[in-house]
This record gives structure tokens, sequence and C-alpha cells, in this order.
């Protein structure tokens, strides 16, 4: 007679097969085409938006700019409730509150609300279910090889969503007006709750090779169990780690506003909407290209190599476009140039984190390079806003971020890609 509590557990296993690691690769990439895709297209509300309100772009500025400093504050206090509980409440709690910013964004009479709904919601959600946190846990369950492609792959997922939300923002507005559309985009960012459930399977209890964070063959079974605190101390005071933070606030002032700003920038220039919608489009169709690349590459390259020439090969395209006559021919080979180059600094940046530390607190070593990142986006959006509205031009903004690029190809040069001390042993 058979065991009913053997059958239960038998039972209970099959039920958890499901979430293979091909299952969870999958689940991620649709996660992180739906949580990015919106925001990428942010930028394009904000001319209705201001025209509608009567605010000055700075307003709309300062509030997605507040939303990029919020989004990289939180990161690493998402990814370390992530790594320590798992990643499932974590994507489902964050995926709520993007919603329901981006649905009270459309709500908005005033700059309070617009702040509140567009700055803090969408910030504090977007840190609990976005790409880098989906793409560090799935990082765990993969074996090592795979890794650097994973992080290209929902890197190139993202990518996507922005392919497929820019020319699908401006189409609704064209439709539907701005607030219909930002209401359908909240209502969208609801499917991330189901998908949830593909992206992380039920913890074991953490061994000390688990807990080190070394992970697959060659594991060190001898490595002490690292708390968090002695995972943020020992990497904030590691050079290496320290130079790729800085680089990345470079990868987040460019992204920030070009993905805000870059629209009206083109019509500014005399160029339509429409030209706009499909520069960005363009951003996130050839990002998938470039960001699957650098996964590839990354694996087989030194990885401060790949950084240092996207900063730079960034600056030279900014360049291009600011200083060549405007057309709809010079928008979209600015767009297609960029993409390669959009978020391919994702897979090296945070396969360099894993490199260096392991994976037990990838995701909190990674949401603090994030942060970084995010501090560059909010000055790059706020900038924008507040400079445009002070000299009626983006030009000083544009060369900054010239300078900033210039200046990361230099700093990632001197990294080190080799595991910590604590890791660089002899094998068990």
């Amino acid at each position: 007679m058979s065991n009913p509590a053997s059958a239960d557990g038998r039972a209970s296993a099959k039920s958890a097969d499901w979430r293979t690691p091909v299952v969870m690769i999958l689940g991620g990439c649709l996660i992180a085409m739906i949580s990015f895709g919106p925001r990428s297209a942010l930028g394009f509300f904000l001319t209705p938006l201001s025209v509608t309100t009567g605010w000055g772009r700075n307003i709309f500025a300062l509030a997605i700019a507040t939303q990029s400093l919020l989004y990289g504050a939180a990161q690493p206090f998402a990814g370390a409730l992530a790594d320590r509980f798992g990643s499932q409440r974590v994507i489902i709690v964050g995926a709520l509150l993007y919603a329901l910013g981006i649905f009270l964004m459309a709500q908005a009479s005033s700059p309070a609300m617009l702040y509140l709904s567009a700055g803090v919601l969408v910030g504090f959600g977007l840190s609990g279910c976005s790409f880098n946190l989906v793409i560090t846990s799935i990082a765990k369950v993969v074996p090592d090889g795979w890794r650097s492609m994973v992080f290209g792959a929902g890197t190139a997922a993202g990518s996507f969503g922005q392919f497929l939300f820019s020319p699908l923002g401006v189409g609704l507005i064209d439709a539907y007006g701005w607030q219909a559309a930002l209401e359908i985009f909240a209502g969208l960012l609801l499917l991330i709750i189901p998908l949830a459930l593909a992206v992380m399977k039920p913890r074991p209890v953490p061994s000390p090779v688990a807990a080190a964070g070394a992970g697959g063959p060659g594991a060190i079974a001898s490595l002490p169990i690292q708390t968090y605190r002695q995972a943020l101390r020992e990497a904030l005071g590691h050079r290496s780690y320290v130079l790729l933070v800085l680089g990345f606030f470079t990868c987040g002032f460019q992204l920030g506003f070009v993905t805000v700003h870059l629209p009206s920038y083109l019509i500014d220039r005399g160029l339509s909407a429409k030209v706009g919608g499909w520069t960005l489009g363009l951003i996130g169709l050839f990002n998938i290209i470039g960001a699957l690349t650098s996964g590839w590459l990354g694996g087989r390259l030194p990885k401060r190599y790949i950084l240092s020439c996207i900063y730079f090969s960034r600056a030279l395209a900014v360049i291009g476009l600011i200083t060549l006559p405007a057309s709809p021919i010079v928008a979209l080979s600015y767009g297609a140039v960029t993409g390669l180059l959009w978020l391919s600094s994702v897979p090296p940046t945070s396969g360099l984190v894993a490199v260096m530390f392991g994976t037990r607190w990838l995701a909190m070593l990674f949401g603090i390079a994030f942060f970084s990142h995010q501090v560059g986006g909010f000055l790059g959006v706020y900038l924008g806003g507040l400079i445009y509205e002070r000299t009626g031009s983006y030009d000083i903004v544009w060369w900054l971020g010239v300078m900033f690029g210039f200046l990361s190809a230099i700093i990632n040069l001197p990294i080190v890609e080799k595991p910590v001390a604590r890791l660089a042993v002899t094998p068990a």
C-alpha cells in the first residue's frame, strides 16, 4: 500500500517541474518586455500633457526624473528582498504599484499629483518588476555558461518592449488621446502578475555553497555563509566595483535624457512626432541585436573592453545627431546606431558583478550599480527640462552626455575581471 505522504511529495515535486530554466527565462523575458515598454514610451506624453495642462516641460521632466531616482534608490532593497525571499512577491507588488502610477498619471490635475503618480508610484513599482530584478534572479538558476546570454536575452526582451510600445504609444495617443493611452498601458502592465509565477522556483534552504554564491561545478563547500552586510562591505571596498558603478552613471544619464526628450527635440528641429516614435522604436529594435551580441561577446571577450567601446561609440553617435542637418534619415540612423549600444551595457555590467562576487547577492549588488545608473537618469531627464526652459535648447545636455561618454570609456579600462579573494580559492 503506498504511503500518502510520499505520494503527496511526488505530486508536489511534479507540480513544480514545469518551472524549468527555459520556462523561467521565457517568463522573465516577457516580464522584461512588458515592464520596460510603457516606461520607455513616456517621452511621447511630454508634449500633449504639457499642452493640455499648460505646464512647462520642466514639470514633466521633474516627475520622470523623480521616477528614475526612486527606481534606482529602491532597486538594492528590492534586490535584497528578492535575494532573501524570492522574486515572485516582489514582482507582483511592483507590478501593482507601476500600473496604479500609470493610471493615476492619466488623471493628474496638478504637478503634485503628477509627481506622486509618474514619479513616486511608478518609480517604486519599477524597482520591483523591472528587467534588472528578473534577469539577476534567473541568473541564479541557470548554468554558468548560460549566464551572459541570459543577461543579453533579458535585456533584448526589454528592448523589444521599447520597439513595441513606442509606435503603439504614438498610435494610441493619436487615436484615443494621451489619457486613454496611459490607461491602456496600465491595463497591460497587470499581465506581469500571472507571468511572475514562472520566474522563481521554490527556494531551498540555503547551503553554505549556495549562500557563498559560487554555484555550479567548482563551488566552494568550505565557504561561510555571507550576510548582506558583509556583501555590501566587500563590494563597496572593491576598486573595480566602484569604477563599474561610476561608469554606469553615464549609461543612465544618456538613456534617461534620450528616452524623455528625444521626441520633443526632433519636433523642435522640424520633424514629425511619428519620426520620433520610429526613432525610439528603432532604438528598441536594434538593441535586441546589440544586447544579444553583447551577451554573446561577454562570454568571449573582456567585459571592460566591451563597456569602454559602448560608451565611446555612444558619444560619437550623439555628435553625429546634433551636428548633422535634421532629417528623418539622420534621426532614424541615429536610432539604429544607438540601438546597438542602448542597453548592451547591461550584460557586461551585470556579468562583471557576478564574476567578482558570485550570485548570492547579485540582485542587490547590481541594484547598487543600477542606483548610480538612475542618478544619472535623474540628472539627464531633469537637466533636459530645466535647461530647455531656461535656454530654449537641449544642446548643453547633449554635450554633457558626450563628455560623460568619453570619461566612462576611460573609467572602465582599469577594471580587474576576476573573483574576489573570498572566491578565488581552489574548488572543492
